[in-house]
């Protein structure tokens, strides 16, 4: 992903104040080498000083095609020598307004005697200035912009804008996904019924129409070498109880199999998936073998959402595009003298954020579906988590976040991923702000507390971002 970065200052300086535009251009270099170790090519194309220098650096950074720009207020600029970049590239734009120190050592600068030397000290750290005048020339131009303010060593400063560039690398990757639908909804489950064309446009997702009869080819065609390959790749990666019997394992392989042709022949990296069909037909025997398979692609961050829950696979995307997993969940039951409320769902799971083992257990029925065969049972890492919902309103998508803890104690050993969540607010509060909200019944649970990443998400997709706690 590329970044660009310009920093700004005013050119009459230059001659007034020796070693003030070098100094200057220093500190944009140390902020330009800090953001290449966040994971971001940045296309630092200097101080822009006036209208013409402006208009140059802008068909340079327009050219580089980057997706976020960083406007580092050096010194005092005139508000003119900035406008025409930002026209120019019409993308997101955070302003630095970061001082290379907390506060100038007043001692020390007022013995330095000469007021011309002082003035030249003082422009050093005079970021403050242009602030006002940029925020009011870009309201009154109709271009949207966010703040960084603090200074060079100040870790919350750098914590904020790596938030930017990660926020920035998850944009691009939802832009450039492409979420493969298979199957059909669950009938009758409106709230997980989706608009396609507003999750497109939301979030720039190519949505790709996949057939079961495609699987089934795939299927077909397995080799005992592949399955004998899968079935060890089961067991290096879940504990296998020993009550999964080897047929299962085999049916579950040869559909794992077919799954990962699947995502290969249409370079998929999510997918939403559900069926029911007469009873007993070929396309039962597939979808009641999926859930080893497409937990093995979600921890290979290639999420995967069942009960053909679009939106919810949009929200372990994006998780998992943050590096914090994206486990597919649902409400499972309240408790009231623990003051948590337990998730879970009957896979597909995210392996890697499991707390111990996540184990490949046989389930006797698949609660509400036809069939039985082999699920996940886990927990999600004990600590912070944040739980995420794409959430269709009546008139807009926009995302549902909020931070809790995974926090030990007794799970129903059902076969099912199955974790216990604290809130702090409480569970009664959370339960109905959280619901008040109109998500679907499904939400994606990631590790770590991400929701400032997820607010400036929205903003560069200008998607609202309601944050429950």
């Amino acid at each position: 992903m590329k970044v660009g970065l310009f920093g700004i200052g005013l050119d009459t300086y230059w001659p007034q104040f020796e070693g003030l535009l070098e100094r200057l251009e220093g500190y944009q270099q140390q902020i330009a080498e800090k953001m290449e170790g966040f994971g971001a090519e940045v296309i630092n194309v200097g101080l822009v000083d006036a209208p013409q220098v402006a208009r140059d650096k802008a068909e340079i950074l327009k050219k580089e095609d980057v997706d976020l720009l960083f406007l580092y207020v050096s010194t005092y600029a005139l508000s003119s020598t900035v406008l025409p970049v930002v026209q120019k590239l019409k993308c997101p734009t955070i302003i630095l307004n970061i001082q290379p120190v907390a506060a100038i050592d007043y001692e020390s600068f007022n013995k330095l005697g000469d007021r011309g030397v002082m003035t030249g000290e003082w422009l050093a750290h005079c970021q403050a200035c242009s602030v006002p005048e940029l925020a009011n020339v870009f309201n009154r131009s109709g271009i949207d912009y966010e703040f960084v303010t603090g200074y060079l060593d100040e870790q919350a400063v750098w914590e904020e804008i790596q938030d930017w560039i990660d926020a920035a690398k998850v944009a691009k990757i939802m832009a450039n996904n492409r979420l493969g639908v298979l199957g059909h909804y669950y009938c009758g489950m409106l709230d997980v019924y989706s608009d396609l064309t507003k999750q497109a446009a939301a979030f720039g997702t190519h949505i790709e129409i996949v057939e079961m009869c495609e699987v089934k080819k795939y299927r077909d065609a397995v080799t005992d070498a592949e399955i004998e390959s899968k079935i060890l790749e089961f067991r290096n990666t879940f504990e296998v109880i020993d009550t999964c019997e080897q047929t299962e394992l085999v049916r579950a392989a040869k559909t794992s199999i077919a799954l990962d042709k699947l995502v290969a022949n249409h370079n998929l990296g999510s997918m939403a998936y559900y069926y029911e069909g007469e009873t007993a037909n070929e396309y039962e025997n597939i979808v009641t073998s999926v859930i080893a398979g497409n937990t093995l692609l979600t921890g290979k961050n290639i999420p995967v959402a069942g009960e053909y829950e679009i939106k919810n696979a949009q929200a372990m995307k994006i998780l998992d595009a943050f590096g914090v997993g994206g486990s597919f969940s649902e409400f499972y039951a309240m408790d009231f003298n623990d003051d948590i409320v337990m998730l879970g769902h009957d896979g597909p799971a995210h392996f890697a954020i499991a707390e111990g083992n996540v184990q490949l257990v046989p389930l006797p029925v698949y609660h509400g579906k036809p069939g039985k065969g082999l699920s996940i049972q886990m927990t999600v890492k004990h600590g912070p988590v944040t739980l995420l919902s794409v959430v269709e309103g009546k008139d807009e998508v926009f995302l549902l976040v909020a931070e809790g803890e995974s926090v030990p104690g007794p799970v129903l050993q059902i076969g099912n991923t199955n974790s216990r969540y604290r809130f702090s607010i409480g569970v009664r509060a959370f339960m109905n702000e959280w619901s008040k909200q109109g998500p679907s019944h499904h939400c994606a649970i990631g590790v770590g507390y991400i929701a400032n990443k997820i607010e400036k998400l929205g903003k560069l997709l200008n998607l609202r971002v309601v944050r429950v706690c």
